[in-house]
């Protein structure tokens, strides 16, 4: 599972026009399965990412997470993230997981981040999107559970 966090002052993400996912300060996560992950990988993802200090304190220190400063998430699913482009100039995706486990695991996400955080927007699984952020920083963070669960 991949995780690119990107700490925002804002983000939304639109399906045919229409904005589906908007929030202000927090973060924007893109959000990869492989066929490996699990619920128990989900679940050290989330924490990881909801326990980040990446928001600056008084003193411009990055000591406050998500919770701290009252933060938002903004969740897509991004299956490009397991994009393997060792060979030649086209993407092979064989490495992303298959939608049906991929699906659940990111409602799955959704769901447990709704239970910690006060507002979680998300994108549509499947869906082409459009999203726009400002990325505040910039700061980006990339979780990869093959480096923090394995």
């Amino acid at each position: 599972m991949k995780f690119i966090i990107q700490r925002v002052k804002e983000a939304d993400v639109s399906v045919d026009n229409q904005i589906v996912g908007k929030i202000e300060k927090g973060f924007m996560v893109l959000v990869g399965v492989a066929d490996s992950d699990t619920y128990e990988i989900a679940d050290k993802m989330i924490n990881k990412l909801l326990n980040l200090r990446i928001f600056e304190d008084a003193e411009g220190k990055t000591n406050l997470n998500l919770e701290n400063v009252n933060g938002e998430l903004l969740i897509i699913s991004q299956f490009t993230l397991y994009a393997d482009c060792r060979k030649g100039n086209r993407p092979s995706f064989v490495k992303a997981g298959k939608p049906e486990l991929a699906e659940k695991l990111y409602e799955y996400i959704i769901s447990e981040c709704n239970k910690r955080v006060q507002k979680v927007s998300h994108g549509i699984f499947g869906a082409h999107m459009e999203v726009s952020l400002v990325n505040h920083g910039p700061f980006t963070i990339i979780l990869d559970s093959d480096e923090l669960c394995r």
